[in-house]
């Protein structure tokens, strides 16, 4: 493992265990609630364990949060400027995906900007349900084009397109051509009955 990555492990692992704290879950609740082993969880949180983006989706989804939550420091700095340098780049051991964490963490917004580099022939698919509160997604294809299966409903990008889509059923993304993909995806959270 790089220094790098276990550095990031080491951000999740404190990420997770602050937002479990947080809503008062025992690790035995979380398990039951996202559908994780207890013993992996322990290991993710001890920072011995490269969870997959499968697993992270899952425990993300049990706390109630987006996935891009996990990347963050557990106590943000308050700077309003992520550079290119401080921005967490992280590697999904099963696809090999790259996904680095755009927005600036130490500030309090509902929006988070993701940009993901995604290998050709590469699929993920995550078992995504509905958060409380509501979290938007926009996939914006910034080169190639990538296949994105929300519930039943396929939709095929290019680049230049973007899908908009609420986090409350199956997710998967899949990668058809021989080319690596780029795209952003913009995530919102929000409370209330907007939406």
């Amino acid at each position: 493992m790089t220094e790098q990555a276990d550095s990031l492990n080491h951000r999740i692992a404190e990420r997770v265990r602050e937002l479990r704290a947080s809503s008062g879950m025992s690790l035995d609740a979380l398990a039951t609630h996202c559908g994780v082993s207890r013993s992996m969880i322990s290991l993710i949180e001890r920072g011995e364990s490269s969870p997959t983006a499968v697993v992270l989706e899952k425990l993300a989804t049990g706390l109630g949060v987006a996935l891009a939550s996990l990347f963050d420091p557990p106590r943000a700095a308050g700077d309003p400027v992520a550079r290119l340098a401080d921005q967490p780049s992280w590697r999904d051991p099963h696809s090999g995906y790259v996904r680095r964490n755009v927005s600036p963490s130490g500030v309090a917004s509902p929006i988070q900007i993701v940009e993901v580099a995604f290998p050709p022939k590469a699929r993920v698919a995550y078992e995504t349900g509905a958060r409380e509160p509501r979290i938007h997604q926009q996939v914006w294809v910034l080169e190639n084009a990538i296949e994105v299966t929300v519930g039943d409903a396929i939709h095929r990008l290019a680049a230049g397109d973007c899908l908009a889509h609420v986090l409350d059923r199956p997710v998967s993304y899949h990668n058809p051509t021989r080319r690596l993909t780029r795209y952003a995806v913009v995530i919102a959270t929000l409370s209330g009955t907007w939406g």
